[in-house]
């Protein structure tokens, strides 16, 4: 079996080797016989999901305890520990981004959960308190690997969620925004010489990373920096520019979007190809249009939706598999949670009477893959993927409640 090297499967983070930098031929998964987007038009839900507010409210319920039981004792989430023959190039250095990403998402889940519980509030405050003396450590562990650039992301979505826990506190307010500050900076550090941000640097050795844009992390870093314009804090304005660019380049007229910039001459590889890109299309299409792609119309979000939802088998069959990017079109396990959580920031863009419905979609295939310890997960990632998989898992639901009456 090929030893797959350098993944980091967080948020559809495969091998740039496995997918087409090493040899064009490495990618032996099984081929789809059709596209049916293509051939028979986009595919639509044939009626609304079965979905109680009890439901979700259980789930989420679940997941949260989850994560405040498994928190490290330093107010960390994730690990190194409960390796597998499948490991990741990882030196110290990347731990430490894959531990802040993590613990970003868990913190930014707890807090949008929040039920007021000693036992929340105690997990919030000590997640807050770790991130805010790790994240200025976080940066690349050596010139080829650039998994910092999760934790950048993610840690700033974490500091918005932070930055509005206790509005009164003027000083707490402003560490945060010095903290938002300079994740700018790292992000701005690591920028891809084409723009927009990679994970890996075959070419290592230069101070800028010459890796290749990979789609779904610009619209990562996007999001996260549209969230933090939300609140007044508006990212550089010279790096978000080239990744905007950078991310339209990789967009195909049917709004599936090329893994990476590398793979621009293969556009309908399979994993390029609608089946392929369910789990990427809804974080680049979000992203794209928080920047003011006018091309992302309603019309669009609702395709990719009901994609998502009536082609959602592509991205099962790949959950919890081991191995990259062995399934349908090329999916792996670490592209579903990711999918699905874009997914839901999807819906709040839509018009208020036309989110009911994808709401409960949406939900119904979250809580039916929970498992019996209340948590989510994907790829066995070492120690960070049950925590991941939650924190998304109960993000995505939080999104699914329907407003009150």
């Amino acid at each position: 079996m090929t030893r797959v090297r350098g993944m980091f499967p967080w948020v559809a983070l495969a091998a740039c080797a496995w997918l087409g930098a090493a040899r064009a031929d490495e990618a032996a998964a099984p081929v789809a016989v059709a596209d049916s987007d293509a051939d028979r038009g986009i595919p639509r839900p044939k009626g609304p999901a079965s979905m109680s507010p009890a439901e979700i409210d259980g789930a989420i319920d679940r997941g949260r305890r989850f994560l405040v039981g498994i928190q490290n004792a330093d107010g960390s989430f994730g690990s190194a520990e409960r390796t597998k023959d499948l490991n990741i190039i990882a030196g110290v250095g990347s731990h430490l981004g894959f531990r802040a990403a993590t613990t970003a998402m868990c913190v930014q889940a707890l807090i949008e959960e929040d039920d007021a519980s000693p036992e929340v509030t105690a997990a919030i405050d000590k997640g807050e308190a770790w991130l805010e003396e790790n994240l200025p450590l976080v940066r690349r562990d050596n010139p080829m690997l650039i998994y910092n650039v999760w934790a950048h992301g993610y840690g700033i979505q974490a500091l918005v969620a932070m930055h509005g826990r206790r509005p009164d506190d003027g000083p707490r307010r402003e560490r945060i925004a010095t903290l938002i500050r300079g994740q700018f900076e790292k992000l701005e550090k690591y920028e891809s010489a084409e723009g927009g941000w990679g994970y890996y640097d075959f070419k290592h050795g230069t101070q800028r990373p010459a890796s290749s844009s990979t789609s779904f992390v610009n619209a990562m870093v996007l999001v996260a920096f549209a969230d933090a314009r939300a609140i007044g804090l508006p990212p550089p304005e010279k790096v978000t520019r080239r990744a905007v660019e950078a991310t339209r380049l990789q967009q195909l007229p049917d709004f599936s979007y090329l893994y990476g910039s590398y793979l621009r001459n293969q556009p309908r590889r399979g994993i390029n190809r609608p089946a392929g890109s369910l789990g990427r299309s809804q974080a680049c299409n979000l992203a794209m249009h928080l920047w003011g792609d006018e091309t992302i119309t309603p019309q669009v979000f609702e395709d990719w939706l009901d994609r998502l939802v009536t082609r959602n088998g592509w991205l099962d069959l790949g959950r919890k598999r081991p191995v990259p990017h062995e399934s349908f079109f090329q999916v792996a396990g670490y592209f579903y949670y990711f999918g699905h959580y874009y997914a839901a920031r999807v819906i709040e863009e839509l018009p208020a009477e036309r989110r009911p419905f994808y709401q409960d979609h949406l939900a119904r295939i979250i809580v039916d893959v929970q498992d019996a310890d209340g948590s989510w997960w994907d790829y066995p990632l070492y120690d960070y993927h049950q925590q991941y998989g939650t924190a998304y898992a109960i993000m995505t639901l939080h999104r699914c409640r329907r407003p009150l009456p």
